[in-house]
């Protein structure tokens, strides 16, 4: 589809079509998905499915030849622990070739994988593994003590170098080793899940996101269209499998294309990025705005005139504002294009690398093919140009929707024919819109309702600004202002009069009514474990400042 016009693809979009073109089995006989995203190119034993930059280990290239004998050995361990089709099997591991041996031995199996961030402590942890009956965990020597604390934890699968301790876990090196390479995948339908994932949780309690087998054709028409992900290109997409957007489109849709992804265990530099991005080659890049954010806070990090050889960049998570496209662009020497989605139905709208469109910047874009996105004003009622509502996506015009509402019933989402996101956007009348806000983070201040992503974008166009938090705070005669909590670069002093420039460029840039009328300097912001900022926990910082 590259160089072909944007349209509206799902008011003729064919699903059965796109299926039988690249599933290798049938979606109403039954696949397995391990088979769909490794085993069928597992036939030519020069193709690599990974590269991996370790931390104390050497690197490492795994072929998709390799990859199909590992997790046979681990779908063979799990049929041995009882493990079968729609169990569910959890990964507390870095960024390893273990964890791609798990995932895909897992999906093989006909269970369910579920991902577990390595961030997390032993609470988060044994919420998701109680909730979702997990069978089975595994783990690393670098995470096996948060487990300790974990209640009714299933068993333990445990990869060492050190071999059998007092734990007594299942020792993953030596269990597979004494399996075969031969194993039957398990066929699961179109509806059966393939991922247990959980929502992250900003707001009360994670929600369980089951992802069934046809979300694997959503998958593939995001790589395609709006990643353009191309059989030349080396891919790499920087978040972790922990989260929905590295497990969704830096393990499965790379590989249900048959492309090369790339694990980077170290942590989040620009020195490890740039090396990264070096040493492989890298032409397609993926990653969260903070991370485009901190390379360009660290531009001195890259040498004035270097080509990296970037041939385009992806971002998803939160809105890009103008400067760092700009920058992008300029020092990566690639177009960045901005993509929106959520745990619960993977990407739904973007800005399509393969497909000409016009891009405004700072918008998300238009709806991904296969699904209808539209904006609902207070009456579900789709909204006009110019006019702001909630983001929906129309289920019954989106042949590739695959949310099936949440696990356990936490929540009902939808509304009629449309499923409900929770996020405010305004509609350019053409397909397109931009992000404004979570509707619970609108601030309205003296009558006027206010985006906090619009104000966060214009602080950020100031040199000193590295992140900021826009939040309202409760005041008697505006019923809110605009209060934003600013980290500034070490170069710069958190002064008066900082804060005066600060507030006179949203002014100036925005509105009378949506500068900031407090600046609070600080040393971070409070994140989710995916780098979203947790704006409730400013806004109650903010509340109770004002109860004083």
């Amino acid at each position: 589809m590259s160089n072909q016009a944007y349209k509206p693809f799902y008011d003729q979009f064919d699903a059965q079509q796109l299926a039988a073109r690249i599933l290798q089995g049938d979606l109403t006989q039954g696949i397995n998905v391990c088979v769909e995203i490794c085993d069928k190119w597992a036939s030519d034993p020069n193709r690599i499915a990974l590269n991996y930059q370790g931390v104390e280990r050497p690197p490492e290239s795994w072929s998709f030849a390799r990859l199909k004998a590992e997790s046979a050995r681990f779908a063979n361990l799990l049929s041995q622990q009882g493990v079968g089709k729609g169990d569910r099997v959890a990964a507390l591991l870095p960024r390893t070739p273990e964890l791609l041996v798990v995932i895909l031995g897992t999906l093989k199996a006909g269970a369910v994988y579920q991902p577990l961030f390595t961030a997390f402590g032993p609470g988060a942890i044994e919420y998701r593994l109680d909730k979702a009956s997990t069978r089975l965990v595994v783990t690393d020597d670098q995470n096996r003590f948060k487990l300790d604390d974990v209640k009714n934890c299933p068993p333990i699968v445990r990869v060492t170098a050190a071999g059998p301790d007092s734990h007594q876990d299942i020792d993953y090196h030596g269990s597979l080793a004494a399996q075969s390479e031969q194993f039957e995948p398990v066929l699961v339908s179109a509806d059966d899940p393939m991922l247990q994932m959980f929502t992250s949780g900003t707001v009360g309690k994670s929600k369980g996101v089951a992802v069934p087998a046809r979300a694997l054709l959503s998958f593939h028409v995001y790589m395609t269209w709006a990643i353009d992900l191309k059989p030349e290109d080396q891919y790499w997409n920087v978040a972790d499998p922990g989260w929905a957007y590295g497990l969704y489109y830096a393990v499965i849709g790379p590989l249900l294309l048959g492309a090369t992804t790339h694990f980077n265990e170290n942590g989040f530099t620009p020195e490890t990025t740039y090396r990264m991005i070096r040493e492989y080659g890298i032409t397609n890049l993926a990653a969260a705005p903070t991370a485009y954010r901190m390379l360009m806070a660290n531009d001195h990090v890259l040498a004035k005139d270097e080509q990296l050889g970037l041939r385009v960049a992806s971002s998803a998570g939160e809105p890009l504002n103008p400067e760092v496209i700009s920058w992008v662009g300029r020092r990566l020497g690639c177009p960045v294009m901005d993509h929106y989605g959520q745990t619960e139905t993977g990407m739904t709208c973007c800005n399509h690398h393969a497909l000409e469109h016009p891009v405004r910047v700072g918008s998300m874009g238009y709806s991904l093919a296969g699904h209808r996105v539209v904006a609902l004003n207070g009456e579900y009622e789709e909204v006009g140009q110019d006019e702001t509502g909630q983001l929906a996506v129309d289920v019954e015009h989106s042949p590739l929707f695959f949310f099936q509402g949440y696990t356990w019933g936490e929540k009902d989402p939808f509304h009629g024919r449309y499923y409900l996101t929770g996020d405010v956007v305004i509609s350019h009348g053409d397909g397109s819109y931009s992000f404004t806000g979570r509707d619970d983070d609108i601030i309205t201040t003296a009558g006027y309702r206010v985006g906090p992503a619009d104000v966060e974008s214009t602080l950020l166009e100031h040199p000193a600004v590295a992140e900021s938090g826009v939040v309202g705070k409760p005041d008697s005669s505006r019923g809110s202002v605009i209060k934003a909590y600013v980290v500034i670069k070490p170069q710069y002093d958190p002064d008066e009069t900082l804060a005066d420039e600060l507030k006179e460029l949203v002014r100036n840039r925005l509105s009378t009514h949506a500068f900031p009328r407090e600046i609070e300097f600080v040393q971070e912001l409070p994140k989710t474990p995916s780098g979203k900022i947790q704006r409730f926990i400013l806004r109650n910082q903010a509340r109770e400042e004002a109860d004083q």
